[in-house]
Parts: C-alpha cells; sequence; structure tokens
C-alpha cells in the first residue's frame, strides 16, 4: 500500500533558502520615485526600439539558441575570441549556471558580506556551503580574510566590484594580489555589473586579468548602463572550458530573440551609452555630495547607487522613504541602498533624508 503523505517530497536543502524580497513599492496610485532596482532612468538606447519592433513579428520562432549576433559583436568589441563568451539570462542568470558547474553538495562558495543579495540563495540552491566574510569598517572586501578564508573545499570565489549595495571597488594591485594567492582550480567570478560607472583610476581592468588566469571569469550585464534590465541579458568572459560549461549548463532558448538583438543594437549605440553613464555619474557626484552636506556617512561608491550603513533605524528610514513615495531596497538590519535616478527623483530622496535626519529623527521629532 502506497504511504498517504502530505504532498510531494522536496529537498530538504529549501528549508535553509532565504526567498528573495522585492524591495517595498509605496501603497497608492501616486508616482513612486523608483530608487530600488539599481535601474537605468533612462529609456534605451538610439536604435534599440526600432531593432526591437523588427524582431518582435518573429515572437512565434524560437530565438538564435547561440546568441550567435551577440556574441561576435561582443567578441569584437572587448578583443576576446567568441569561444570565451557565454550568454545567460542576466548576470544573475549567468552566476546560477557558475554555481551549477563548479560547485555541488558540501562545496564551499566564498564572497564578501553584505554583497549581492543572490549569492546565498543561488549557493544553497545547489547545496553548497555560503562563506561569508564582513567587509570592512570602510564597506569594501577584505581581500586578506577572503584568502585566509580559503580551503580545500572552496570551489568558486566571487569578488563583487563594483560591489553591491555599497558602491564600493576593489582596487587593481590588491585584486592581483589575491588572485595570485587563489588556488588555480578554483574558479574565480569577477562580477562587473556596475563596471560601465566605475571611473576611479585604480579600477581593475577586468578582460587583462581574466586573458592570463584560466581560473578568472568575468560577469557583465545590459540591465544596468546599457538600459535594458527587463530584457534579461548578460554575459561571462572566460577560457574556454568553463565557457562551454557555462553553454551546457545554460537554459535552452533561454535568452530571447528580441533580448539578443536588443544588445546588439545597444552595443553599436556605445558613445550614446557613455554620455547616458557620464550624466549619471555626475548625478551620483551630486547626491553623493548632498547627503554628505546633511552629515551622512556615505561609502564611497563606483556603481549607480548609494549605501547608507544604518543598522537598526534602517525600517525607519525606509517607511521614510515609503511615505515620500520613494521605493528604495532595505536591508534590514544593516543599511539601505539607493539607486541614482534622474534629478527629479534623486531630489525627491534628498529632501527625504533632509527630512529623516542623520541623527536618526524626523524633523517633527526634533522639535
Amino acid at each position: 500500500m502506497i504511504p498517504i503523505t502530505t504532498g510531494p517530497r522536496l529537498r530538504p536543502t529549501l528549508d535553509a533558502v532565504p526567498g528573495y524580497t522585492p524591495a517595498r513599492m509605496p501603497a497608492g496610485t501616486a508616482p513612486v520615485h523608483r530608487l530600488a532596482a539599481n535601474e537605468s532612468p533612462y529609456p534605451p538606447l538610439p536604435g534599440v526600439l526600432e531593432r526591437l519592433a523588427a524582431t518582435s513579428g518573429d515572437a512565434n520562432r524560437y530565438p538564435d539558441p547561440g546568441c550567435r549576433e551577440l556574441t561576435a559583436e561582443l567578441a569584437a568589441r572587448l578583443g576576446v575570441p567568441a569561444a570565451h563568451i557565454a550568454v545567460g539570462t542576466g548576470s544573475v542568470g549567468v552566476t546560477q549556471q557558475l554555481l551549477q558547474i563548479a560547485a555541488g553538495p558540501g562545496d564551499e562558495v566564498l564572497y564578501a558580506w553584505r554583497s549581492f543579495e543572490a549569492y546565498p540563495v543561488m549557493t544553497r540552491l545547489v547545496g553548497a556551503v555560503p562563506v561569508q566574510v564582513p567587509l570592512t569598517g570602510d564597506e569594501r572586501h577584505d581581500l586578506d580574510a577572503m584568502a585566509a578564508a580559503l580551503t580545500e573545499r572552496t570551489r568558486l570565489v566571487i569578488v563583487c566590484n563594483p560591489n553591491n549595495p555599497t558602491g564600493t571597488i576593489v582596487g587593481r594591485a590588491e585584486l592581483r594580489t589575491f588572485l595570485d594567492r587563489v588556488p588555480s582550480d578554483v574558479l574565480v567570478v569577477l562580477d562587473e555589473a556596475y563596471v560601465e560607472f566605475a571611473d576611479d583610476p585604480d579600477y581593475p581592468d577586468g578582460i587583462e586579468l581574466y586573458r592570463d588566469r584560466p581560473n578568472v571569469c568575468l560577469l557583465r550585464t545590459f540591465s544596468k548602463a546599457h538600459g535594458l534590465a527587463g530584457m534579461r541579458v548578460g554575459y561571462a568572459v572566460a577560457h574556454e572550458p568553463v565557457a562551454a560549461a557555462l553553454r551546457k549548463a545554460a537554459v535552452p532558448f533561454g535568452v530571447s530573440q528580441l533580448a539578443q538583438d536588443a544588445a546588439v543594437a545597444s552595443l553599436q549605440s556605445v558613445s550614446a551609452m557613455r554620455d547616458r553613464v557620464a550624466a549619471l555619474t555626475a548625478e551620483r557626484a551630486r547626491v553623493f555630495a548632498g547627503l554628505r552636506a546633511q552629515g551622512w556617512s556615505v561609502a564611497d561608491t563606483q556603481a549607480n547607487f548609494v549605501w547608507l550603513r544604518l543598522g537598526d533605524r534602517t525600517a525607519a528610514f525606509a517607511d521614510a522613504c515609503a511615505e515620500a513615495r520613494v521605493s528604495v531596497m532595505a536591508f534590514p538590519g544593516d543599511g539601505i541602498r539607493v539607486s541614482v535616478g534622474d534629478a527629479l527623483d534623486n531630489d525627491q530622496f534628498l529632501r527625504c533624508a533632509a527630512r529623516f535626519g542623520a541623527s536618526g529623527t524626523t524633523a517633527e521629532e526634533s522639535r
């Protein structure tokens, strides 16, 4: 007799997997200042919408599973072999593929913390053990501590550069030194989702670092600077064994033809993209300076967002933002990440921050 159960048996691993919590959206129908998801405040680049319109008529057809046109365009622009590129559904989709090819039950995945909130989720989904190394006091990767945390079980190391959510970077010399300390059979992923916004002269060239290091893989995306967050397309650059394994682990036809064509058109409008990045980094500097003038302690940022370490004041600040109809990304007990938007969005956020006060009390409460 078949035993009666309460439902299908699922993997026990899921019990330890934290679910993804989207940013809180203010209630009501009034317009919201969307500063939670690190999206571009600008529409797709010139030529992209026209390419999408031309492609949309073929929605009844499967996309090119090899993403050949996009791969060729990327290879030419980056100066790397086409065989070293693997395309996926955003950099987060490629991250999931990296975990599938490199780590399994009992293996360790090493990264700084706090960093991208998807890392522990995806690590536990493959049955691996997340090893989280605390950031330094100035919100940067502690590479010495990360090197000390390497063990025989380490299979994957992730360096988010610039780091999400703090926006801080790992410099050129310190990253080279760290890479030299990692065993050659451990895969190191440089997550460069925000690479286009980094203008610090000390920011390392990931492409040059990967060239003579077969265990180094770069992750990049079209979701941020290229303004294609809704298209879900990103890519990895890695030596052929890793790139080939990533292509094996990809969901068949996962990257739509619309996404592929939009990405190609966006690459062909790279000068316009750079103009938009320049405009956004100018707004970033204005928001950063405005917060500092209000008395806030703000981490030096090289991404398209700012980070406020608020601790137990995080929830109250998020509530204040929601009341001002500003959507921000709150990490309970840690802090708030605020995307840089257009001038109107940023002004509203700065007004909200001023009312709340760097001391943690609202203007009304301080009277």
